[in-house]
């Protein structure tokens, strides 16, 4: 087959997608993106950079929507030489977020396309009023509204869609559901398992932590309020005060990649520090920015409890993987969290505002290692049977490509 991948962040979710479909051989693949260092043998990338942004005329609310026009129009010029030189993808694949896929069915109206649908924004039941600590004012709900523009132009424009999971699709208006299905993107779950052997170093003080310790970990692509950062920190000192033989290990940066940032230009891991300031031992406490993968699989690795919190949103790679590493996790009572935490049998969930509960299931993992070892168990068994990349996950995907290229629905 032809295939057009479109994604900001090449490769972005189809990175496993694009690698099996160029270790098969005999398809052309095409991936459309904007600049940066990823690189997959053998992809044709074509990067490009959307226009300059608008002046200060436009209203506010607007400027998602000014910029995902933007990158449709980018995207749509690149499409556009492509189809002069011959090229006739038998299926588009594209992240519907930023705009990308908005005019792939004006350069090739009879190709299929296929967007990946992410996250419907809502004012109310979701993300936005989740946390009385941060409500929403009149012009948050207003701009989430309108942030929806893009996804409805995406919606009619689309064939079929994807969502990971069956709650992000059904935040989506009841009339485009059932052209949407649900299929996640997958976890190798053979480079993601347990190693009772791995150990954690940090260079500054020579400290090794092993399976043998009492690691808590707490992993996110930011620390932010969005993935409970600020709850998870403030239950911080009584965890240490009951455990003071306990490290905690933060991965995550600095920035903010969803919701508010601090009014005053600090991160929240300053703003929580100084809330904190004088009750947290530091020396158990270790911020480890954003690692190397195979860094961050030695963390999830000699994990004994890994906390995962989050609003009712988009669900994190890391919880799966956090999962199929064999950790005994301690999950939000959130959606779509419990689509896949169930408590007691493959981990363990609590009340997203409740740092005191939080306190007590970690108690509760450290305290009973070996009852724990079957729920670890349950975790990884429910990654293999459910999102395993090369058994569930990877076949799903390819079916579906499948039946678009072949006019199916």
């Amino acid at each position: 087959m032809n295939l057009l991948f479109v994604h900001q962040n090449c490769p972005g979710q189809f990175r496993h997608l694009v690698r099996d479909l160029l270790d098969e051989g005999g398809h052309r693949v095409v991936f459309i993106g904007q600049p940066n260092t990823a690189r997959v043998p053998g992809l044709e990338r074509l990067d490009y950079r959307p226009a300059r942004g608008p002046g200060s005329g436009l209203h506010p609310w607007l400027r998602d929507t000014d910029a995902a026009v933007r990158n449709g129009q980018a995207v749509a010029r690149l499409a556009l030489d492509l189809k002069r030189r011959g090229f006739v993808p038998d299926v588009m694949v594209g992240h519907n977020g930023w705009g990308e896929t908005l005019y792939l069915k004006d350069v090739w109206p009879d190709r299929p396309l296929l967007s990946y649908f992410e996250f419907f924004y809502s004012a109310t039941g979701s993300d936005l009023d989740f946390d009385p600590e941060f409500p929403p004012s009149l012009d948050d709900r207003c701009r989430a509204r309108t942030r929806n523009a893009v996804n409805l132009l995406g919606l009619a424009a689309a064939d079929r869609g994807l969502s990971p999971t069956e709650w992000q699709r059904r935040q989506y208006p009841a009339p485009f559901r059932n052209r949407i299905e649900v299929v996640h993107e997958g976890v190798d779950t053979r480079t993601v398992a347990p190693d009772p052997a791995a150990t954690l170093t940090f260079g500054r003080d020579g400290l090794t932590l092993t399976r043998a310790d009492e690691v808590i970990t707490f992993s996110v692509r930011n620390l932010e309020p969005y993935r409970g950062f600020h709850v998870f920190m403030r239950a911080l000192p009584d965890i240490l005060r009951r455990r003071p033989k306990a490290h905690v290990v933060f991965v995550g940066g600095d920035d903010v990649s969803y919701g508010r940032r601090p009014p005053d230009g600090r991160s929240w891991r300053q703003v929580m520090l100084a809330e904190l300031a004088g009750r947290l031992d530091m020396t158990r406490l270790h911020f480890l920015g954003r690692i190397p993968y195979a860094s961050y699989l030695r963390v999830l690795q000699v994990s004994q409890a890994h906390v995962y919190l989050t609003y009712p949103f988009v669900l994190s790679w890391s919880m799966l993987e956090a999962m199929s590493a064999g950790c005994a996790v301690i999950g939000s009572r959130t959606a779509p969290v419990e689509e896949v935490l169930e408590d007691g049998r493959n981990g363990l969930l609590v009340d997203f505002h409740d740092p005191a509960a939080i306190a007590d299931r970690i108690d509760a993992v450290l305290d009973h290692p070996d009852r724990m070892a079957e729920l670890r168990r349950a975790a990884r068994a429910t990654i293999i049977s459910r999102y395993d990349l090369d058994r569930v996950t990877l076949p799903a995907q390819r079916r579906l490509l499948a039946r678009m290229a072949a006019g199916g629905e």
